[in-house]
């Protein structure tokens, strides 16, 4: 592997407040703030802060308003919004968001668990959504979840996953992001689907959202930064999973993707003792173990 290059440095977006507080017990607004602002001084560059979801589905995000309006924002910080349809767009342009991620899943079955509509009826939206979104000078990415596979449907083919992307594309979604929901990815995975999609839609701009359910999440960060990949997510102390997907856990803790980055000489911007501070705050405020190991054990040099 001697002749592979990797990039000098790679985009981490901070998913913790959003996905990793949706699975948790809900905890209060200023519990969420505190952990917002945390972030906010690891040197992180992008925070996904919130999402705007009925109330009834993710009752954890039902004060986002709330919480936006109490952070303290810092410049330099992109802060992003996750939005299910056109009513969560209008809710998150009205809050200020101008950049926006909606979530549609491969697998049909999840996108009705998810969401409550099909994932046909979920991209029929899309032309209306991104016009809105583009109108009020914002942009939008496509989450795709479930992309390597579903907890109802199990493997998803790539044909499907690459379906979904052309309807984004088609509607005029600025970026794409990739979400293993239920972690059933795997390095093998992760090159065939990433390779497809270089392949139909070389020039979008495309993130990865790995989930660690099997333990494989880092071990995928490494396959796609082989492949050139620079998007990633990550949550704070390995926080996260989504409620409708049974047994998917946490996603890769931003601190261990940190850690491992550092070690390869790829520059986050992250200040990785200040993010295991935030660690261990997100684990106070949520009230039990979280799963990272480099929260437990720090970085290799105390």
């Amino acid at each position: 592997m001697s002749d592979v290059t990797f990039p000098s440095s790679v985009s981490v977006r901070e998913v913790g407040p959003r996905d990793g507080l949706q699975n948790e017990d809900p905890i209060s607004t200023s519990a969420k703030v505190e952990l917002i602002d945390a972030l906010g001084r690891t040197g992180v560059r992008r925070i996904e802060a919130v999402s705007f979801v009925h109330p009834k589905a993710i009752p954890q995000m039902a004060d986002a308003d709330e919480v936006w309006s109490q952070v303290r924002r810092v410049p330099s910080i992109r802060y992003s919004a996750l939005v299910p349809n056109l009513r969560g767009a209008e809710r998150a342009l009205a809050a200020g968001f101008t950049e926006l991620e909606v979530v549609v899943s491969a697998s049909d079955t999840h996108n009705q668990r998810n969401i409550n509509r099909s994932t046909a009826e979920s991209l029929a939206d899309l032309p209306a959504l991104s016009s809105l979104v583009h109108e009020a000078g914002g942009t939008l990415q496509l989450v795709v979840s479930t992309a390597w596979g579903c907890p109802y449907e199990g493997d998803v083919p790539v044909s499907r996953v690459l379906s979904v992307v052309s309807a984004g594309v088609a509607a005029g979604v600025d970026s794409l992001a990739y979400g293993d929901t239920t972690g059933m990815a795997t390095p093998p995975r992760v090159t065939r689907l990433v390779e497809a999609t270089r392949d139909e839609h070389a020039s979008l701009p495309l993130g990865l959202h790995f989930h660690n359910t099997r333990g494989t999440g880092l071990a995928n960060v490494y396959a796609a930064l082989q492949l050139g990949v620079t998007d990633f997510d990550a949550s704070v102390g390995g926080l996260g999973g989504c409620p409708y997907a049974p047994g998917a856990s946490g996603n890769i803790a931003t601190e261990e993707l940190v850690y491992l980055l550092e070690d390869m000489g790829i520059d986050t911007g992250i200040d990785l003792p200040a993010m295991i501070q935030a660690a261990g705050l997100a684990e106070r405020l949520v009230g039990r173990k979280l799963d990272s190991q480099v929260l437990r054990a720090g970085p290799a040099v105390r």
